[in-house]
């Protein structure tokens, strides 16, 4: 009865079919107590699975509503319990202590004050969150991490879609995209999204990003079109919104969430039987650890695993730059000498202030760095001092997240440790350096083969062209074979679809395995699946002679892709086949970074295209600079040719527009890690060498893919945390 009253209260609060929206997800009820998020974020995923649209919209905006309220209440009831009159403990001691006081004297007053503050923030708790406080809306680490994903945006945009609201579907696939850049389905989607004319450009919005971020991007966007005014106020509130967001997340390290997590963690040294005080000090270390982390979370990027190194630091940088340009040399020294809190030895902030000095003529003896950071930079230091101490003394682990940490903070016994752990980094290591062309030569095995292009004349690292890998019967054999699966329609998954990169073409895969199972199947012919398994390890042979004959390679992915240009939709293209990336890494070309990490392929190591044909326009292959504009070279395909590579930042690339025609190629990737080794490839082989048998069952029909109807769809029925047999998450995969 209280769970259809809820839902009969948050359908009131819809507003009726047709009337304007708030924007983004504004709160349905402000200034009531939140409810669990855990169980309205349930009733709405069973509302969505029933088609009861509206019912999904109010739960699932409830639950962000409810989620975000917890947090700020328990930021809010933090921050006005610490500022209690008598909440601090005193400096010194009451009575004075001398050498005959009892050792314990101290306890008394430090669990009174815990007890105190204990006690507030429960009165705070319950009148903010309603009987029950905080406890009642303890959220699982299940929940936390689909917030972090922002899923109820992935639910959101369907039903607003159903609910015939177009911008807010737009704006909610777009949240969701922008933390989930690689998800294939809501890549579709946003595509459709972007040919339908009732939808305006403003609404791809992102509903979550934190304020800093978009006014930091903001004000950067400003500096270099050179309008340091307008990009001040910019920066001055993407400083104020990271120091902000930090204290929002050091007050969640004081939360049941965090803690609930971090009970279960087992750490080296840290022991499960101590008394009071190893309790107490065990606590307080994962509230520390959490807190440290929390910079490091501050400045990382929605759909980034990774942080922007010294946020902190570069914003002060900028801002001392930005202000001695516009003439205000006293907000300049402020900013420069707070970067020098981070980094005192730095020469370039050192040099900036004596030139800021020298035109302000006069001492100026109150003109010191900014307070807000200094009492950042000291608190910070405060807490790192203690978890070395813990780290040394208590051998638990702290992985301190800061590059601007004085090595005096850190004990002598653990430098030279934590030295080598630097060291280790898989990332540090130099890749290894192709081989010179007489070494090449000596190492070819396969006749005919010929080295076309090197590193050198590729302006670039890591990267070959190579001709004569195939001769043109057996591109036609491989070229049939995509026809062939093509033809054979749902059973072998080599439909045309819209292409994931781009909406004006049209995209067919072919795995190893489907094509020996079609050949079983009798829906293809034999010879041209042996032919792509036998020439698979041909690319790879070469590959591993000329970038590693040390090291093997294995084959971790094998596809066979066509690209075809959609008639009528090539007049005026922009775009890209594919858009430029590095195989191993998520590039940033704002920064030239390129993060190693998920959801990027990390364990690929070389990457290798084989082209099939060259009747077709465009669709050239091209590399370029890490900033992704700048093109370094331009390779065109043509029957046999192979252009192999390193995967990582040092080649990004990409694929021109294919405008017409049709373009296929072998798209390969290697790797040195032999449990990354591709299954598929020896299934498939084991599959073709056995004796023919009776056909198979038909397979079920492949995830639906979008029609080809040129009215626009909506976005995919399918739940997005779909897993495959093994019970993982399907890989989303990127084609060249």
């Amino acid at each position: 009865m209280l769970r259809l009253l809820r839902l009969l209260l948050l359908l009131l609060l819809l507003p009726p079919p047709g009337s304007p929206e708030p924007p983004g997800l504004a709160p349905l009820s402000p200034g009531a107590p939140p409810q669990a998020p855990d169980l309205l974020y349930a009733d709405g995923l069973r509302a969505y699975a029933d088609g009861a649209w509206a019912q999904a919209v109010a739960l699932l905006r409830e639950a962000l509503r409810s989620q975000a309220a917890l947090g700020r209440a328990r930021q809010d009831c933090g921050a006005s319990c610490a500022a209690e009159p008598g909440a601090a403990l005193p400096a010194v001691l009451p009575g004075a202590p001398g050498p005959d006081s009892r050792q314990e004297s101290w306890e008394p007053l430090l669990l009174r004050a815990a007890l105190r503050r204990a006690e507030c923030l429960t009165q705070c708790s319950a009148r903010r969150l309603g009987p029950g406080g905080a406890a009642r809306l303890r959220v699982g680490s299940a929940l936390r991490d689909a917030f972090r994903r922002r899923e109820p945006y992935n639910y959101l945009q369907r039903a607003y879609y159903q609910l015939k609201k177009l911008d807010l579907a737009a704006a909610a696939a777009h949240t969701f995209f922008v933390a989930n850049p690689t998800h294939l389905q809501m890549r579709e989607d946003m595509a459709k999204y972007r040919r339908m004319a009732g939808i305006r450009p403003q609404s791809f919005r992102d509903l979550e990003t934190p304020p800093h971020w978009a006014a930091y991007d903001t004000g950067l966007e400003h500096l270099g079109r050179q309008e340091v005014g307008l990009a001040l106020p910019l920066l001055e509130e993407a400083l104020q919104g990271s120091l902000a967001q930090v204290e929002s997340c050091r007050a969640s390290c004081e939360g049941p969430e965090e803690q609930q997590g971090l009970e279960d963690e087992e750490e080296e040294g840290a022991g499960g039987q101590g008394g009071l005080y190893e309790a107490i000090a065990g606590h307080w270390i994962r509230v520390l650890q959490c807190r440290q982390r929390c910079v490091g979370d501050t400045a990382t990027r929605p759909g980034r695993s990774f942080p922007v190194p010294d946020l902190l630091p570069d914003q002060l940088r900028r801002l001392h730059e930005a202000y001695a340009q516009v003439g205000n040399l006293s907000q300049a020294v402020q900013n420069v000498l707070s970067v020098l809190l981070f980094y005192p030895a730095d020469e370039a902030a050192k040099k900036a202030l004596a030139q800021y000095q020298a035109q302000l003529g006069e001492p100026r003896p109150g003109l010191g760095p900014r307070e807000d950071v200094q009492q950042f930079v000291l608190r910070s230091l405060g807490e790192k001092r203690q978890l070395y101490y813990a780290m040394e003394h208590l051998g638990r682990s702290f992985r301190d997240p800061d590059a601007w940490t004085p090595e005096t903070f850190i004990p002598e016994a653990l430098r030279e440790k934590l030295r080598e752990d630097q060291e280790k980094r898989p990332w540090d290591r130099e890749p290894p350096q192709p081989k010179p062309l007489t070494y090449w030569k000596d190492v070819l095995l396969l006749e005919g083969v010929t080295l076309t292009h090197d590193a050198r004349q590729l302006n670039g690292s890591e990267r070959a062209v190579l001709d004569g890998l195939l001769t043109p019967a057996e591109c036609g054999v491989l070229l049939q074979l995509t026809k062939d699966a093509a033809g054979a329609g749902a059973r072998s998954g080599y439909r045309g679809r819209r292409s994931p990169h781009t909406p004006h073409e049209r995209f067919e895969g072919l795995t190893v395995l489907k094509a020996a199972q079609l050949a079983r199947a009798g829906a293809v012919g034999s010879q041209g699946a042996k032919l792509l398994l036998e020439v698979s390890e041909r690319v790879r042979t070469l590959t591993q002679a000329y970038f590693s004959p040390e090291r093997p390679l294995h084959l971790s992915f094998t596809h066979l892709v066509c690209r075809s240009a959609i008639e009528g939709e090539q007049e005026q293209r922009m775009d890209l086949s594919h858009p430029v990336h590095a195989d191993n890494c998520v590039l940033d070309p704002d920064t030239g970074e390129c993060w190693r990490e998920p959801p990027a392929y990390t364990y690929r190591d070389y990457s290798g295209v084989l082209y099939l044909n060259d009747d077709f326009q465009g669709g050239d292959l091209f590399f370029t600079e890490p900033n992704a504009l700048t093109v370094t070279a331009r390779v065109r395909p043509r029957c046999g040719r192979l252009v192999a590579f390193s995967s990582g930042v040092e080649n990004p690339h990409g694929v021109w527009a294919v405008t017409r025609g049709r373009r296929c190629a072998l798209a390969l990737w290697h790797t040195w890690a032999p449990e990354h080794k591709e299954q598929e490839w020896t299934e498939a082989k084991e599959l073709l060498q056995e004796p023919e048998e009776e056909e198979e069952e038909e397979e079920e029909e492949e995830e639906e893919m979008p029609s080809r109807d040129s009215s626009p769809e909506p976005p995919s029925r399918r739940l997005q945390r779909v897993q495959d047999k093994t019970g993982k998450p399907p890989r989303v995969r990127e084609e060249l």
